[in-house]
């Protein structure tokens, strides 16, 4: 048996930070390998500063493992076996090791990416990365230096006196802010040195440092309490305690303009930034998971050569009318309101799922499932901002057993069959849906726009529903797994249901939107952000 432990040094009760060891200690008695690898697995061990975690999904990430124990210290370390579904966390003391297991232990275990973790403390003492290996741990070390970044600015006040660092908070935040958005924002106002993005109790923030006061001040009296867009993503600025900003890589999440050269980390890492009190945040959007869109060539003329760039394409007709301030202008290049979706199950998909799935973002106007490829679909939704938003949040979510791929359309519009052409119902006019969830001006739901997760939020529960019926048709129509249930406590309407995984909750969701629970109510169902 070749376990876990093959990765681990076998002297000192370290465990290695490397992606490959070296032939002896590799090889060096796999029965001892064996024996060590089953007892990480079995027994609690002794109080350790590292903590070793189990059942950890394939596709987790660092800063996944890092938001498990960011609230209870300083994480110094992480360490993730992938394929063998397991991780390492080193914190800074045994006291900070020793809350987070006891509190995993009494309160059940963690959910990441839909599955149980179980955590434990660890036999070995200490992480060690192997300098022979740095690069390969460019994702961890980055996802640290943003946890360290919340930290620091958690064990601070938020708010000094003038200086060149401003912290800045995206409040009614509807649709996508980047780093790219903020720099074209605020370097009209000076020279920028460096930003830092995050996220904290669900919001969108960040740490821009300019290089003098003045720049910083007028930063602040210009653009504090504006609108980026029309009636959202309103700019908080204050001035931030932390005078100076140590930024180690160039990437969509942390910049520093005045080093070119500094590495990106891993590209691939969803994002590094910090998603609430404890830690590591998926996307701008409460869960969501990066922004994937080309970046406007506007950004590319602003003079930052050299810069790993990527982000958002800034809608048009919102952006028109949002930075009247100090004579600002964001390039809007054009958005099309149509997207592409591919590697759909051609088995299962149809126009009214794609419809339910897709109107969590936005008013779909219109479906199309292609003739002669069924596994791709059109979908045409009624404002540009609103397909950018499904794009963010549903691009690679697994869909009835498929991984669906969502990207821009080259179309303007899904057009409707001709009289007598062969379509055999895969394309669908929705625009008069009485299903669309924003179609009244300033509803609330823009408010509730979260990514795909486990938890759905139920409403519209009649009174004589009762929490079995609920689940039985849960587990009856849509064949999915119910691992919890809660109806808020002060208003029965609504409830919270939990599924297996983010994907059982999309099937979920796909089945049960607009449910018949009773002769007059039907059943609402979205994504929620919380669990049970």
């Amino acid at each position: 048996m070749r376990g876990t432990d093959e990765l681990l040094s076998q002297g000192g009760g370290a465990v290695s930070n490397g992606n490959a060891m070296s032939p002896e200690t590799a090889d060096s008695d796999n029965n001892n390998e064996a024996k060590k690898a089953k007892l990480e697995k079995s027994q609690p061990g002794k109080p350790s500063r590292v903590v070793h975690i189990r059942n950890v999904a394939g596709d987790a990430t660092e800063t996944e493992i890092i938001h498990l124990g960011i609230a209870f210290g300083r994480v110094t370390n992480v360490l993730l076996l992938k394929g063998k579904n397991q991780a390492f966390l080193e914190m800074n003391d045994e006291t900070a090791a020793a809350s987070m297991v006891n509190y995993y232990n009494n309160s059940g275990a963690p959910l990441i990416r839909g599955r149980n973790v179980y955590v434990q403390f660890s036999n070995h003492k200490e992480l060690k990365t192997e300098n022979s290996h740095a690069a390969s741990n460019n994702t961890a070390q980055a996802a640290l230096q943003a946890a360290q970044v919340l930290l620091t600015h958690n064990n601070s006040d938020t708010q000094g006196g003038p200086n060149t660092v401003l912290r800045v908070v995206v409040d009614n935040q509807l649709y996508p802010v980047t780093l790219d958005t903020l720099y074209q924002i605020f370097s009209k106002m000076g020279k920028l040195l460096k930003i830092v993005t995050f996220t904290k109790n669900g919001t969108f923030q960040a740490l821009i440092q300019y290089s003098g006061i003045q720049a910083a001040q007028a930063a602040k009296l210009s653009l504090d309490g504006q609108n980026i867009y029309n009636s959202c993503c309103t700019l908080r600025v204050e001035y931030s305690k932390l005078t100076n900003l140590n930024v180690k890589y160039n990437n969509d999440k942390s910049r520093d303009f005045t080093n070119p050269t500094l590495p990106t980390g891993d590209p691939t890492l969803d994002s590094f930034g910090l998603h609430g009190s404890m830690g590591v945040l998926t996307s701008p959007f409460a869960a969501a998971h990066g922004l994937g869109t080309p970046l406007t060539a506007a950004y590319a003329a602003a003079g930052v050569g050299g810069l790993p760039l990527s982000s958002f394409a800034l809608s048009p007709a919102s952006t028109a009318a949002a930075l009247s301030v100090a004579g600002l202008r964001l390039p809007a290049p054009h958005l099309s309101t149509v997207l592409l979706v591919s590697n759909l199950c051609e088995e299962k998909i149809t126009p009214d799922a794609l419809f339910t799935l897709f109107g969590v973002y936005g008013d779909v106007q219109r479906v199309k499932i292609l003739f002669n490829k069924k596994d791709n679909a059109l979908i045409q939704m009624a404002e540009p901002q609103q397909a950018q938003l499904a794009l963010t949040h549903l691009d690679k979510i697994k869909v009835f057993g498929k991984s669906m791929r969502v990207a821009p359309s080259r179309h303007q519009v899904v057009q409707m069959p001709k009289e007598g052409q062969p379509d055999a119902g895969l394309t669908k006019d929705y625009s008069s849906s009485p299903l669309h969830r924003f179609k009244k001006p300033g509803s609330k739901n823009y408010l509730n726009i979260y990514a795909p997760s486990a938890t759905l939020h139920l409403s519209n529960i009649p009174p004589s529903v009762t929490e079995e019926q609920i689940k039985q048709a849960f587990i009856d129509e849509a064949g999915v797994t119910v691992i919890g249930f809660k109806f808020f406590p002060k208003d029965r309407k609504m409830a919270l249901i939990q599924m297996n995984s983010i994907e059982e909750a999309v099937i979920a969701l796909i089945k049960m939107h607009n449910y018949q629970l009773s002769d007059s109510s039907h059943l609402r169902v979205s994504f929620s952000k919380s669990t049970i």
